[in-house]
């Protein structure tokens, strides 16, 4: 049968969005990086100091966990072969949850493929019709479809603001309640108020899920994430932590209580119905696990380059965001404006993304500079007389 010649009108709308885009300074793309991560990467053919990777503790191209992860590929094979609950839960899984478990100071984990994938799996198995779901209006995309995947009513508080919250949850009539928050927040690198919130679900009976991407290796005592480092415990709380950050692999794990964890494994979709990661990443965790344990030189001193870089950049006509964490966020506001310091630093061989609406608030885009522990001093401080230059 021939083939149409007919242009379809959707694709023509389509590419109208695309230029509406454009236009607005809002178009995203990709830059292809050759090498190891880490603070000197080829990047569309040219070497640039980046400042753009979660790599927090510099792991990404660790030789011990390189070499972890070919021992797991000669015993364990490429792929799993299928889902968990069907043939592909490997003793590499079984080990590496186990010692999440241990290392966050919690019962039971749960492994999963991405840590967006984790958080789709926990909210919608929890919650349904008549329930409700109360969450920070600066959380990741991932919590919030989740809640809109649950079907649960949905409702948003401002920022670390808990009095709002309070006000929600005593207004709530729903018979189950989840609270959702990041625990460091992707685009500002502030911290939750996670003493509060729990205070806040114990009083209103509710679930407090905290999604710890950021903070898991970087924060509390031998990095086991923001939530040792608040010193909290409590059968409420349910953690979400990533892999492919600070431990510089891939993947993420849910923590919680045994009959939690239990239950998802029953009954959440995104671990059910997906085929389980290669046991040689679970493999490669093991040892990475380990280097986060005994990594407080590393975090001491990513700790100093965080008060180097905000220490330089004082005073600058763009502030730096409220943030003590490696997520050190120059508010520029206007797309365009950011745009062009990013491209000017650019054009020095320096890479700091340009993060734009919708990722954050319209009016506040910025350049997210990312530190790891991987980086020296003298690459602060040339970031640190290239945005002063600038500005």
């Amino acid at each position: 049968m021939p083939c149409s010649a007919e242009r379809p009108a959707a694709l023509a709308a389509l590419e109208t969005e695309l230029a509406s885009l454009a236009g607005q300074g809002l178009q995203r793309r990709r830059r292809i990086v050759e090498g190891v991560c880490g603070p000197l990467v080829e990047v569309d053919g040219r070497t640039q100091l980046a400042f753009a990777s979660n790599d927090y503790l510099g792991l990404a191209g660790h030789r011990d966990i390189v070499a972890a992860a070919r021992e797991g590929a000669e015993r364990y094979g490429i792929g799993s072969g299928a889902s968990h609950l069907v043939s592909g839960h490997s003793r590499a899984h079984e080990l590496l949850e186990a010692r999440l478990a241990g290392f966050v100071g919690m019962p039971r984990a749960l492994g999963f493929c991405t840590g967006y994938m984790a958080n789709l799996a926990v909210i919608p198995a929890l919650l349904g019709r008549n329930d409700a779901v109360f969450a920070d209006r600066l959380n990741h995309a991932s919590l919030v479809d989740a809640a809109v995947l649950s079907r649960a009513e949905h409702h948003r508080f401002p920022h670390r603001d808990l009095a709002a919250l309070e006000r929600q949850l005593a207004r709530s009539e729903a018979p189950r309640k989840l609270i959702a928050t990041d625990a460091v927040f992707s685009m500002d690198g502030d911290i939750a108020p996670l003493p509060g919130l729990l205070d806040l679900a114990q009083k209103h009976d509710a679930w407090l899920l905290v999604d710890d991407a950021h903070g898991f290796g970087v924060l509390g005592p031998q990095g086991r994430g923001t939530l040792a480092h608040f010193g909290l415990a409590s059968p409420r709380l349910i953690l979400m932590g990533t892999l492919g950050k600070a431990a510089g692999v891939a993947g993420a794990f849910v923590a919680a209580h045994e009959t939690v964890i239990e239950w998802l494994l029953q009954r959440s979709r995104p671990y059910i119905f997906t085929t389980a990661a290669p046991p040689l990443l679970s493999h490669a965790l093991l040892t990475a696990i380990d280097l986060i344990e005994r990594g407080d030189a590393r975090r001491a001193h990513l700790n100093a380059l965080i008060a180097r870089l905000r220490d330089g950049l004082n005073g600058l006509r763009w502030p730096l965001a409220d943030s003590r964490t490696p997520i050190q966020p120059l508010i520029i506001g206007d797309n365009h404006a950011t745009l062009a310091v990013a491209q000017a630093l650019d054009a020095q061989g320096i890479w700091t993304p340009a993060i734009r609406p919708p990722t954050v608030p319209r009016g506040e885009a910025r350049l997210r500079i990312s530190l790891t522990a991987a980086h020296d001093e003298v690459q602060v401080e040339r970031l640190v007389s290239a945005l002063r230059a600038l500005a």
